[in-house]
């Protein structure tokens, strides 16, 4: 299997029962914290090669409320790329990326299908 990078933070409760999902089933996988690690332009550009801005952009998050309105209302994915790379607590999360695929979230059955678990 091909090197998996788990994209997350240490205090979101997804991503710690996502990680803690892939324990148990012996998944190997590199851990990365975005706010600590931050994260990449094309890191973040892959990730909207994968999914459109809406999928990758947390718009839930505190981070996006503090964005302006009208910022906000004008996002598309180079603005997205852009914003996320500014502040990576933006980006939903966790995102589970190998050579293969870019996984936005956590979904077990989805975690099962791509892992063959």
């Amino acid at each position: 299997m091909t090197t998996l990078t788990f994209f997350g933070l240490k205090n979101c409760d997804t991503c710690r029962k996502a990680m803690k999902w892939l324990d148990a089933n012996g998944i190997d996988y590199h851990y990365h914290d975005v706010r600590a690690d931050g994260l990449t332009e094309a890191t973040v550009r892959g990730w909207l090669d994968a999914h459109d801005w809406p999928t990758v952009v947390n718009r839930r998050s505190t981070t996006w409320r503090t964005i302006p309105a009208g910022t906000r209302d004008e996002m598309d994915a180079t603005s997205a790329v852009q914003a996320i790379v500014a502040a990576p607590t933006l980006a939903k999360r966790p995102v589970l990326m190998s050579d293969d695929f870019i996984e936005i979230g956590f979904d077990t059955d989805r975690y099962r299908e791509l892992l063959s678990v």
